[in-house]
């Protein structure tokens, strides 16, 4: 593996670089659209159910079936793969958001309205932070999620680290398979380390720099 990394640095450098640009982009998107719908359906259990219903039937449709039905309107590319995982991980996100905003004490919920707190500064002030731990747990499923999918749009010209294992596999070269998995696998911890040092800053911003119990 050493030998093939010295020789093919460069390759496997831009396949992870692409790898992270999907899945970096990706993410950003998901969590702005999956927290906006969160916000909207939030108040309504009918509307919540049915929104995560039409979700889960469209996170049940293959990857790759889903690929080639975006492929007349969006292109081949790494656009069309950006597009599929953002639609996946509305399932993941929008499930994640509102059952951590669901499971905030609705008694301390009215207390705060009872002090004269606006919905907004329920959300922001109480909602929010009692419910960060689900949505930082399902933010987690969606990286690892976006990160193994996010292979599979090599298939479509997407590039990122399904290059290489498309190419091992397709070679039959144990040692591509491996520098895939491996750099994949890495991906996985340096995005949920980032992410956990992200929520430990935003803690320690809500409470005022004291350790959460």
């Amino acid at each position: 593996m050493i030998e093939y990394f010295i020789k093919y640095h460069a390759k496997l450098t831009k396949a992870l670089l692409e790898h992270i640009q999907i899945v970096g982009l990706t993410l950003v998107i998901s969590i702005v659209i999956a927290m906006a719908v969160t916000l909207v359906i939030k108040d309504s259990k009918r509307i919540s159910k049915a929104v995560l219903q039409v979700c889960n039937v469209i996170y049940s449709i293959p990857s790759l079936a889903l690929f080639a039905i975006l492929i007349p309107l969006s292109g081949l590319g790494a656009k069309t793969a950006v597009i599929v995982l953002v639609v996946y991980n509305q399932y993941i996100l929008v499930r994640g958001f509102t059952e951590g905003l669901s499971m905030v004490d609705r008694a301390v919920l009215e207390a705060a309205a009872g002090m004269g707190m606006s919905r907004w500064q329920i959300f922001a002030r109480v909602q929010f932070p009692l419910a960060l731990d689900s949505m930082v747990a399902s933010i987690q499923i969606a990286i690892i999620s976006t990160i193994g999918i996010a292979t599979i749009g090599a298939t479509i010209g997407a590039g990122g680290l399904g290059s290489i294992l498309f190419d091992g596999m397709r070679t039959q070269n144990t040692v591509k398979i491996l520098w895939g998995t491996v750099l994949s696998v890495l991906l996985v911890l340096a995005a949920n380390a980032i992410l956990n040092y992200a929520v430990k800053k935003i803690n320690e911003r809500l409470h005022g720099g004291k350790k959460r119990p």
